[in-house]
């Protein structure tokens, strides 16, 4: 969880850690993004959580980062977050996910050139009128969407099987996501829901 938007930070255009792109002087969101992908092993997987601006923003090249991000297969799934889950901020955040290897390996499901999006912007329980939380069962219908997806050992151990639901997730493939201009909201894919 990097600090959101920081905008005073310290970069060489140079440094290594750039290989999908030099991020803006004045937002490090993608900054951290490469960093935490730089660190990963060749199985090697990461969560972030990241201001909402990110999935969409082009300004100072973070759309072609985002594409690169894309285009290398390394977003294995976007979540959007519902509004009011940080009591220090009012910034509305996601869940970027990545992973080295969307193979099949380990039994898990092939899902090379497919990204999972999943829209949780519905979910939660204010607990105060500033604050909100997910509940276990919230958090449970997020992860087993993306562990029946990815086809994970304990989701076949309980039976899931990953289907889309409307207003919820999505599996999109890259075709799509270029199609969407490598835009990474996730309410872009999934659709409404039925009323």
């Amino acid at each position: 969880n990097p600090p959101f938007n920081m905008s005073d930070w310290y970069r060489r255009t140079d440094d290594p850690r750039w290989r999908f792109g030099t991020p803006p002087a004045g937002n490090a969101n993608f900054a951290w993004m490469q960093h935490i992908i730089s660190k990963l092993g060749t199985r090697g997987s990461a969560g972030v959580v990241m201001a909402n601006g990110s999935m969409s923003s082009k300004q100072s090249g973070e759309g072609d980062i985002r594409t690169a991000l894309v285009e290398n297969d390394l977003v294995a799934c976007m979540v959007a977050l519902p509004p009011q889950l940080f009591r220090t901020t009012q910034i509305p955040a996601c869940l970027w996910f990545f992973t080295k290897d969307k193979s099949a390996r380990a039994g898990h499901t092939d899902r090379q050139g497919q990204t999972l999006f999943i829209d949780a912007r519905t979910m939660g329980t204010m607990v105060d009128r500033t604050e909100r939380i997910l509940t276990d069962d919230d958090i449970a219908k997020i992860a087993n969407a993306y562990h029946a997806w990815r086809g994970t050992p304990s989701a076949r151990e309980a039976g899931l099987t990953y289907e889309d639901e409307l207003g919820f997730s999505y599996s999109a493939t890259t075709d799509e996501i270029r199609a969407a201009d490598h835009i990474l909201t996730p309410g872009r894919y999934v659709g409404a829901p039925k009323a």
